[in-house]
């Protein structure tokens, strides 16, 4: 069942054309979103657009975890640019990213698909597939596409899905078919907005749990909900839900951990060099207020560094639910027992990965305003890894 609206912006607009959408009540309590009566189905005519890195767990384990998380945020960067503002939902899964959109913006979806397919093999060597998938032919292969909406602050809401939809378009993305190929060489998407400037969060109960639970394939959803609003019941109990940020925020860092990755997703015009020092030269200054509290014009350091918190993106409901949590032994043992059980009944699949750290990659229009948004994942591979196991176990049993 995830995605994202920006409140507050265009909101005429977006009212007059994706009017279903805005009608649907946010919800602010996570677990009302175990119901499947909190999802309305997307407009038939609608597109999903999916994407991911192939073999993203083989660049995990070289290391490269920022920048997958990187390319995955920048589908949604991409997007988001290329809506002007225009309310959408979407999902970032870690080593990629899916979303919804009207028929009359299949272009512009399409277009910021392949931009993205050959910016991630040119500035970082990663093999990107990308599809564009009718809503109708997910109703028509006998799995819907319901959405929802969470809203995790006053600036910020995300989109939560449900019905089987995504997960069957990317498993005919990764089939071949409905495929987006790349742009032309030397294409440039416009990720305006899209960094990764804070360092990695270290656990601060133990360990940094990242979950995927499915429900099984044919299995009895409402089997899969009590399990999941099980999880759901037991994170909840953790401090701030598990929440991996700091009720303050991150701490900042210079130089940033992840500037080089950024300036490679800067539109070309100065050579990589000139990008590097320019985006190390603004850092510092951002550092600088975020060090001293020094407010300046509109900006506070402190109110921006809440606001990351509140506004960031660590459970999810994306056909399943997804976490990032900071939490203890016991927590974390107990979460896994509960899983076990589940799947052993053939109710759920599930990916449990541990590591001592989150990571942060953001998308940020405007420091001025409260909408910025925040993809939380493990730094050492997160959600990608336990999707893995999914796919190990699954491998197995057949």
């Amino acid at each position: 069942m995830a995605g994202l609206t920006r409140r507050g912006r265009n909101k005429e607009t977006a009212m007059g054309e994706n009017g279903f959408y805005d009608r649907l009540r946010p919800r602010t309590d996570f677990a009302e979103l175990v119901a499947e009566d909190c999802f309305a189905p997307v407009p038939a005519d609608w597109l999903v657009g999916v994407a991911d890195i192939v073999n993203s767990t083989g660049e995990i384990e070289k290391g490269r975890y920022k920048t997958v998380n990187m390319a995955g945020a920048a589908v949604i960067a991409a997007m988001m640019n290329a809506m002007q503002g225009r309310a959408f939902p979407f999902v970032f899964g870690g080593d990629g990213a899916s979303f919804a959109v009207r028929q009359q913006d299949a272009g512009l979806a399409r277009d910021a698909l392949a931009a993205v397919r050959r910016w991630a093999q040119e500035a970082y060597g990663l093999d990107m597939r990308a599809a564009l998938v009718g809503v109708s032919d997910i109703r028509a292969a006998g799995h819907d596409l319901r959405v929802a909406r969470y809203a995790t602050s006053q600036g910020v809401d995300y989109a939560m899905f449900s019905g089987g939809g995504l997960a069957w378009a990317e498993a005919r993305m990764k089939a071949g078919n409905f495929d987006v190929p790349p742009a032309p060489e030397g294409t440039q998407p416009d990720l305006s907005g899209l960094s990764c400037r804070w360092a990695n969060l270290r656990a601060q109960n133990g360990r940094i749990l990242s979950l995927v639970v499915l429900p099984a394939p044919g299995g009895d959803l409402s089997a899969f909900a009590a399990v999941a609003h099980q999880v759901v019941e037991i994170a909840d109990a953790l401090n701030r839900g598990g929440h991996p940020v700091p009720e303050t925020g991150p701490q900042a860092h210079w130089p940033p951990s992840g500037f080089a990755l950024e300036a490679q997703a800067r539109r070309a015009g100065a050579s990589l060099l000139r990008r590097e020092i320019e985006l190390l030269g603004k850092s510092l200054v951002g550092w600088l207020l975020f060090k001293t509290g020094l407010r300046v014009g509109g900006f506070d350091p402190g109110r921006y560094t809440a606001q990351v918190s509140a506004n960031a993106d660590f459970r999810k409901f994306d056909d399943g639910l997804k976490m990032t949590l900071d939490c203890d032994v016991a927590t974390c043992d107990r979460i896994k027992t509960v899983l076990k059980a589940a799947a052993a009944t053939g109710a759920i699949q599930y990916g449990a990965f541990e590591q001592d750290e989150a990571l942060i990659t953001c998308f940020v229009p405007s420091a001025l305003h409260q909408d910025h948004v925040h993809f939380i994942d493990g730094a050492a591979g997160g959600y990608a890894r336990a999707a893995s196991q999914i796919k190990s176990a699954r491998s197995k049993a057949a």
